[in-house]
């Protein structure tokens, strides 16, 4: 009996060996229901999910390098990572040209939020000057003329959720938040404690990067993605963090 364990830990060891790596990148300022993050490695969330999926799909063992986003471009022009997921085209002025864009998979929308009971400026034009709730490394072209002009000023955080949190206690009166993460942040509040979309600033759909290598299934993977697309798959793993997949406009005041 023991000869036959030692055999199957042998050949489960030597299978884990066997398997190709896989590198994804994860930033640092995702937060629930995108990822959670403990011992600097992702343990659940969305995109956990997706990516695990994507590397079962490819038989690659996958490997997660937690990153400042600002260190996301570098650690693709180096070749440090395969992967990278979560990323719209229109992030970039110069996108690497080493990397091949998948499909799109998730369709986003960037909220203007508020605090309860605040009525919505019919465009953020109409904000009076404040400053504003942002994510540390993210660009809003929505209110970059607006921030350009002083009229607005930044106050960073370093992942979404402290966005919210600090929206929540009060530090400011408005802040920008992704859907999904507005959705995951109100659903344990009572409906009169709950941050409101006053108006939809972006809408992107959002794809993953994968690095044009012969070292790795870049085809594979790039298939792989369009089988868990249209399988319905990527969209049972959004739904399973709260979203409400294919939604139709929200019924909030546009810029």
């Amino acid at each position: 009996m023991r000869r036959l364990l030692a055999l199957l830990l042998l050949w489960s060891t030597y299978s884990q060996a066997e398997q190709p790596v896989l590198r994804f990148s994860v930033a640092e300022s995702w937060s629930m229901p995108l990822v959670r993050i403990e011992s600097d490695q992702p343990v659940e969330g969305l995109l956990y999910d997706l990516m695990q999926a994507l590397a079962k799909e490819v038989s690659a063992r996958p490997v997660y390098h937690v990153m400042a986003r600002l260190r996301l471009q570098e650690a693709m022009d180096h070749g440090d990572i395969d992967v990278r997921c979560y990323v719209s085209s229109q992030w970039f002025d110069d996108p690497p040209k080493n990397f091949v864009w998948s499909i799109p998979l998730i369709h986003q929308r960037d909220l203007l939020v508020g605090r309860p009971g605040d009525s919505p400026p019919l465009s953020p034009q109409q904000l009076p000057p404040q400053a504003i709730g942002t994510v540390l490394g993210y660009t809003y072209s929505t209110l970059q003329p607006l921030l350009d002009q002083g009229r607005l000023h930044r106050e960073d955080s370093r992942n979404q959720l402290l966005v919210l949190q600090k929206l929540q206690a009060g530090r400011y009166r408005h802040a920008v938040s992704n859907q999904l993460s507005l959705q995951w942040f109100n659903q344990g509040l009572p409906a009169e404690q709950r941050l409101q979309a006053l108006a939809v600033l972006e809408e992107q759909d959002l794809g993953c990067m994968v690095r044009n290598d012969p070292a790795i299934p870049t085809q594979g993977l790039l298939r792989a993605l369009v089988k868990m697309k249209q399988s319905g798959e990527i969209e049972r793993i959004v739904q399973r963090y709260g979203g409400m997949g294919n939604q139709e406009p929200m019924s909030v005041a546009r810029p």
